[in-house]
């Protein structure tokens, strides 16, 4: 099975309202899908992380400088074409956008490789420990509103998701430690004492400011404390973990084993949230996720994208094995979008099934079909494209 094109598709749309995050607001939703044709008749689908003119960057690193090292070559040769892809780029760039978009070229082999075999990728990865996974929705962006009317909105989109059916919230914070613990306060107090509540800061703070916001948090009993700090300061995210009883989650801004090896060697993480449409792929995430349980640190997968990401990690999650293991270990959990969505939404011509499953009862069954188990409608990829 031969690798005959390579073609990357980045689509974009206007979200109804603005969003944001301690680093920025945003007014469109984007993903960037990556299509590997075979000779076979058979295509692969992967993705790559990253929004707007990052994906753009990186569809022109697909089309330009890995598709020309590729093309031709075995399908079914995922290990080779990987290292050599990397090797040419080390050079040039050993994290971000680089990895990013060999990440999607490598999920779209993995699919190839499943489609081919006829068996979905926790068979190529393995096996299942699991067939469904439970599932925690993210929403509560941050909006351009005062401090209060900011706590009221936030009280009330829990209050909605929990209702939806699930036991385990995410929300944002990055408007100052006075501001962030006004709002941790209400969220929680909003929702029921067995649903989790855990807080992403997207490393809003230096040490100190998130060591203000994270003794707020131990006293609420937040389920995790996400990337509290730069992704740089490993002395940092050690300093956190050392002094709040408060899990440390991060990691989603690091790339291959080499990135993850001294943030688990530096005991930084309490949980690790690896994003393998960023980190180099399920090629590399199987590395990166064998050197964390390695340290015994317990994976839960950092999930943004289209159904293409979420199916990918469905199939991750159901093939991860438990840590430390017995009769009743903890489970990774899937990362939902709660905000608005079109991709998620209308892309796939077999739709995931995430929120009907939450609502039955706050998990969501593996999809068995082969690959990843995604194809995106062609009418929709057309409908959102960006210009080339």
């Amino acid at each position: 099975m031969k690798i005959t094109a390579v073609h990357s598709h980045v689509m974009e749309y206007d979200l109804p309202e603005e969003l944001g995050y301690s680093q920025q607001y945003y007014a469109k939703r984007s993903c960037h899908l990556v299509e590997v044709q075979t000779d076979a008749g058979i295509t692969g689908w992967g993705e790559c992380f990253g929004p707007g003119p990052v994906a753009r960057v990186n569809r022109a690193i697909v089309k330009g400088v890995i598709a020309p090292l590729i093309v031709g070559r075995s399908a079914f040769d995922r290990e080779v074409i990987w290292h050599e892809v990397y090797n040419r780029l080390r050079d040039h760039g050993q994290k971000g956008m680089p990895i990013q978009a060999l990440s999607g070229v490598d999920i779209a082999l993995w699919d190839a490789a499943g489609k081919a075999l006829g068996v979905p990728l926790t068979t190529l990865l393995g096996g299942r420990f699991r067939d469904t996974v439970p599932v925690y929705g993210y929403g509560m962006m941050l909006r351009r509103m005062d401090t209060p009317s900011l706590a009221t909105s936030f009280a009330a989109e829990a209050r909605q998701l929990e209702g939806q059916g699930f036991r385990a919230l995410k929300m944002k914070v990055g408007h100052g430690p006075a501001a962030d613990i006004a709002l941790v306060d209400a969220t929680r107090h909003a929702l029921s004492d067995d649903t989790a509540l855990m807080v992403d800061a997207n490393h809003a703070y230096h040490v100190t400011d998130a060591l203000k916001v994270g003794r707020a948090l131990d006293r609420l009993g937040i389920g995790w404390f996400e990337e509290p700090v730069a992704p740089e300061d490993l002395n940092g995210y050690r300093e956190l973990r050392a002094a709040l009883s408060t899990p440390i989650a991060g990691g989603e801004a690091e790339f291959t084993r080499w990135g993850w090896r001294p943030l688990l060697e530096a005991r930084a993480l309490s949980i690790a949230q690896p994003e393998v449409c960023a980190l180099g792929g399920i090629s590399e995430f199987q590395r990166v996720l064998a050197l964390a349980h390695s340290h015994f640190v317990p994976v839960i997968n950092h999930v943004w994208g289209s159904p293409v990401a979420l199916a990918v990690n469905l199939q991750l999650l159901a093939a991860m094995p438990p840590l430390p293991g017995g009769l009743y270990p903890a489970e990774p959990m899937l990362e939902y979008d709660t905000t608005h969505h079109l991709f998620r939404d209308e892309l796939a011509l077999e739709p995931l099934t995430i929120a009907a499953d939450v609502a039955a009862g706050g998990r969501t069954g593996v999809p068995n079909r082969p690959g990843h188990g995604i194809t995106p409608n062609p009418d929709v990829l057309a409908k959102y494209a960006v210009p080339r």
